[in-house]
């Protein structure tokens, strides 16, 4: 879809932060960007590639490669990175192509700033450059390519 933001990004026509975490013939696994500002370290999205709305318009070989990629990258974060839980959540209201949202939550988030997009409001909460958001995505990428779970 020539319109399409998620479209672009895998088109190459749209630079975001960070690497390609993983890739196959379904999904692709990139970090968050936030248009130059600093990021929320481990905010990953699992995009279909496939321009589809929602969940239910997947065929089952997507459903499991997406499933599959959502549950590897959780593991990798909870491994690496120490998070101590990871939310995840579809929404598709702003760019109506279907994509995961991997949230994690880091040791002493204190309990007010405990949601997806609460953990972004925390003072404490690791934001970093796009150099950062590249040695959390090659950490990511590498345990992946090391461990299939």
């Amino acid at each position: 879809m020539e319109n399409c933001f998620i479209c672009k990004k895998h088109a190459g026509a749209i630079q975001t932060s960070g690497i390609r975490i993983y890739e196959d013939d379904y999904v692709y696994v990139g970090h968050i960007d936030k248009s130059g500002s600093l990021n929320y370290l481990g905010h990953i999205m699992v995009d279909l590639k496939r321009h589809v709305p929602s969940l239910g318009d997947m065929t089952m070989e997507e459903a499991k490669a997406f499933g599959i990629a959502q549950a590897r990258v959780s593991k990798a974060l909870l491994a690496i990175e120490k998070a101590e839980h990871i939310y995840s959540y579809v929404l598709g209201d702003a760019v109506p192509h279907l994509h995961l949202h991997i949230v994690p939550r880091y040791p002493n988030t204190p309990k007010k700033y405990w949601g997806p997009t609460a953990v972004y409001d925390w003072e404490n909460a690791p934001f970093g450059s796009n150099s950062e958001v590249e040695q959390l995505c090659q950490r990511v990428k590498t345990y992946l390519e090391n461990h299939y779970v």
